[in-house]
């Protein structure tokens, strides 16, 4: 099978440039016939111009009848106004003035016309007598003019339709990877589901068992069996509308630190300051926010190999917003790489699924309406990712 997937922004780029070779070659072409047309048209003028000075000089009745009759009024499609040396319009072919008007209007309104064809082709002179002059006004036709944008139209139907098509792909393609994520999701926390029933069973009876009444093993191992009810919480939450409120965001944050800092190696040092009133409130699903800031921290810790410093801040931003900044002094991120660390299956450790972040911002941009991103991040100086969240 062909590695599609692996090589789809080569495939993107080839389907482009093919794109744009019919594209130009449309547009060439269709130039071409314009120029034949125009040339056509300059030739038919000319033509008419002729067989009007000829006419205007010709003393032979039949002459006159056969120009007038198959030279001038074979003219059905340019517009063509002839005046005299002082350009007063004497007359006009195929145009159209509007309708009800006056005579001192419809005189303005062909001279208007005239300022166009000049914008466009020089007049014809056409001379009678020995020092009678009249001029030859004309434009291209209304054939011509649609055929000199019809690759533009043609162009932009075809982009949009592109477009389109691009967008509904795109958005197949996700809504079957959000079909994948929900299903793993919940089949995970049904799996989950029947050895935590069993360890909450052990550690109520552990608890209850004089024997290990001051094993402090027996506390740590209720708080992971706690721990296991709310990931369980947090895997069939996915795919469901989860309930925001109103939680104190200060306090959210330190309870997620605190129980990820007592789980991880004691060189990793977290700091949190709120710059606003410890109270603040912001709108949150507990587990699921918990959840984001685990994996941006143990995202963080593996960035720094297991050593070094996490600060979180968290800032007003605008009316609307509480910011909350994840610093680290890690790696750091390429910036060729900033905007592929949320892509699902991107990881640069040897064992890991990359899904980490790739959940962490669907968690916060599809289920909390914030945005999460990378703020900032420098090779070998550490990032900061940044939240967003509604006050």
């Amino acid at each position: 099978m062909l590695p599609i997937y692996s090589r789809k922004s080569r495939i993107k780029l080839l389907l482009l440039i093919m794109a744009l070779i019919i594209g130009a070659a449309t547009v060439i072409y269709t130039n071409i016939l314009v120029r034949k047309l125009a040339e056509r048209e300059e030739q038919l003028i000319a033509l008419y111009a002729n067989g009007l000075e000829f006419m205007l000089n010709s003393k032979s009745e039949d002459n006159l009848v056969f120009i007038a009759e198959e030279i001038i009024a074979a003219n059905k499609s340019v517009p063509v106004i002839l005046t005299d040396e002082n350009e007063n319009v004497q007359s006009s072919r195929n145009l159209n003035p509007p309708a009800n008007i006056s005579q001192q209007r419809k005189t303005d309104w062909l001279k208007n016309q005239i300022e166009r064809m000049k914008a466009q082709h020089a007049p014809i002179i056409v001379r009678f007598g020995d020092n009678g002059i009249n001029y030859v006004f004309y434009r291209d036709s209304d054939e011509l003019t649609q055929l000199r944008y019809y690759p533009y139209v043609q162009l932009t139907v075809m982009a949009c339709f592109f477009l389109m098509a691009y967008f509904t792909f795109s958005y197949s393609r996700k809504a079957e990877q959000n079909r994948v994520w929900v299903g793993l999701a919940k089949e995970t926390a049904h799996q989950l589901g029947t050895p935590l029933s069993s360890l909450m069973a052990w550690y109520e009876y552990l608890k209850a068992n004089s024997k290990f009444a001051d094993e402090p093993i027996v506390e740590e191992l209720g708080k992971d069996v706690k721990r296991l009810e709310i990931i369980t919480e947090r895997f069939s939450n996915i795919g469901s509308v989860p309930t925001l409120k109103d939680e104190n965001i200060l306090r959210v944050t330190e309870n997620a630190i605190a129980y990820l800092q007592n789980r991880v190696s004691k060189k990793v040092v977290f700091s949190i300051k709120a710059e606003f009133p410890v109270d603040t409130p912001a709108k949150v699903n507990i587990p699921l926010f918990e959840w984001v800031i685990e994996n941006i921290c143990k995202n963080a810790i593996d960035a720094m190999d297991g050593k070094g410093n996490i600060d979180l801040t968290l800032t007003f931003v605008g009316k609307t917003n509480i910011a909350i900044d994840i610093k680290d002094n890690g790696k750091g991120i390429p910036k060729s790489k900033v905007e592929d660390v949320f892509l699902p299956g991107y990881t640069t450790k040897k064992r890991g699924w990359g899904l980490g972040l790739a959940l962490a911002k669907r968690i916060i941009e599809n289920y909390h309406q914030g945005r999460l991103f990378v703020k900032w991040s420098e090779v070998g100086k550490g990032t900061t990712f940044r939240l967003l969240l509604n006050r």
